[in-house]
């Protein structure tokens, strides 16, 4: 039986974060993580000799005086050339078919990048850098304050497509509503960022996804396990432990002590533990619930973002030119409906890593789309590298018609490709542990805010969750979501106060 003072379910970003915190209050810390490597989303992967992040692809907030440059600055994260700034004037770029709008970096700017292409409307652009900043404003964490009225409650019932719907006046949107419903079309284009769904998307998440970004957006170089390396060599310069290959299999809890059974038999106990895998897989693992199944049942029956299908493409030398920004394609306006399009894929987001020593043409390419559980559904039970023939084909025929909508804006790139894989829902599945494949986790509801919101205090005395179903997801959301988690262990005033004077 190996004690500690507090147990770490799973190593991603939000599980590091909370090992760094902890152990550096002198608590004693000890990770367990599933796979051979730590990490998480933050875990990379090497194809041809070309290293490819496995969820990590962009982050916001990060320029100097920002909300995640000031947290990282706590956790020594900034610097060392980890990051590489992207195109100030446009980091995203929205496509439909033939015209490309930027989204540009810093809010007067955003809104003098796509002025010219809606010029008589400054004010739609105004209003929504406003209520971007406003909503911001709103959320104590994402300044580094104490809560305090819950402003913020107010718009997380409020729908995030009717908002963009009623940007303009008088609301027009969708394909062929003119230059009015192509801004509201145009500002959602990226709504690939949080797996916008038209009927559940709360506003808030819409809102502090783009705002983060638009206040500095980064992409790691070099592979985004460089950040994990610096907070597991954190964790082990502080005493903690993280050990690799031990997947949790059961978890016990009496006399107000847990313990966690990896399926090699191994036993480990601690008074408080901290799950940064999903809700639904941490309570499946109780011997017993000591709560009321109302309770359990909902951390378990949660509905879930939407799954995606992904290319890793390796050039070959000097093919294919290096972009300083994402390209967003939508072969329709109506950028809602791109994930339960009838023809797939009708949609993609394609990015040229970063890598140190990189000139004007890029090693590698990602390209995502959006892809539903249900379309491998027929290989659920199969595992990594076991899948069977008909499995390959169906992914090798998929990998061809995104290819094909890709050539449409990037002809020739075929005659670049040194070599080709691909990941489907399964993979995601399989390797990042959410169910489905699921993207972001819990899918946000703002017809149901309460009941789709977790909180890092459970039911259950001494267990708590972190990661990017306790608040919003990407890097900046499981960061703050790490802070709330340890706030429950070590008190917020205390911690957040350390953070600024870091």
């Amino acid at each position: 039986m190996m004690k500690s003072d507090v147990i770490i379910i799973g190593s991603g970003l939000g599980g590091l974060l909370c090992g760094a915190i902890l152990s550096r209050e002198g608590m004693s810390v000890c990770i367990l993580e599933k796979h051979h490597q730590p990490g998480g989303c933050l875990q990379t992967f090497i194809r041809n000799g070309v290293e490819f992040d496995t969820g990590v692809h962009y982050i916001g907030g990060l320029d100097e005086g920002e909300v995640l440059h000031r947290y990282f600055s706590y956790f020594g994260l900034t610097g060392k050339e980890l990051f590489r700034r992207m195109n100030p004037d446009g980091f995203d770029v929205i496509s439909f078919n033939d015209i490309e709008y930027p989204i540009a970096m810093g809010f007067d700017n955003f809104t003098e990048q796509l002025l010219p292409f809606f010029p008589d409307q400054e004010g739609s652009l105004r209003s929504y850098t406003n209520k971007l900043q406003e909503i911001s404003r709103s959320f104590p964490l994402y300044n580094l304050e104490i809560p305090g009225n819950h402003s913020e409650n107010q718009y997380k019932d409020q729908s995030a497509l009717k908002y963009y719907q009623n940007l303009n006046s008088p609301s027009l949107f969708g394909e062929g509503a003119g230059e009015r419903g192509h801004l509201s079309s145009v500002l959602a284009g990226n709504n690939f960022l949080y797996a916008g769904e038209r009927d559940k998307t709360p506003l808030y998440i819409a809102a502090l996804v783009n705002h983060s970004f638009i206040s500095g957006a980064w992409r790691p170089v070099d592979g985004s396990n460089r950040m994990a390396t610096i907070l597991v060599n954190q964790i082990l310069s502080n005493g903690g432990q993280l050990l690799t290959k031990q997947e949790v299999s059961k978890i016990r809890f009496g006399n107000d002590t847990f313990t966690a059974i990896t399926r090699d038999g191994l036993n480990f106990q601690a008074e408080r533990l901290i799950s940064d895998i999903h809700p639904s897989a941490t309570i499946s693992m109780f011997d017993g619930i000591p709560v009321r199944k109302s309770w359990s049942g909902r951390m378990i029956n949660f509905g879930n973002t939407i799954s995606s299908f992904s290319l890793y493409l390796v050039f070959k030398e000097n093919s294919f030119k290096n972009l300083d920004h994402n390209f967003y394609f939508h072969t329709s306006y109506d950028v809602w409906s791109a994930r339960s399009a009838r023809i797939w894929p009708s949609f993609y987001m394609l990015h040229t890593p970063a890598y140190s020593g990189m000139n004007e043409y890029a090693k590698s390419a990602i390209i995502m789309t959006y892809m539903d559980f249900n379309e491998v559904r027929t290989w659920d039970k199969t595992i990594v590298g076991s899948r069977g023939r008909s499995y390959n084909e169906w992914k090798e025929k998929k990998t061809e018609l995104l290819l094909d909508l890709v050539e449409h804006k990037f002809p020739g790139i075929r005659a670049c490709l040194k070599s080709i894989d691909a990941a489907s829902p399964l993979t995601w599945r399989d390797y990042t542990g959410t169910p489905e494949g699921s993207m972001y986790g819990i899918q946000k509801d703002f017809n149901h805010p309460l009941e789709t919101i977790v909180l890092p205090r459970t039911k259950i005395p001494g267990l708590f969750f972190t990661g990017q179903n306790t608040n919003l997801h990407g890097v900046l959301g499981v960061t703050i979501g790490a802070v709330q988690t340890c706030s429950e262990l070590i008190g917020l005033e205390y911690l957040l106060k350390k953070i600024k004077n870091d």
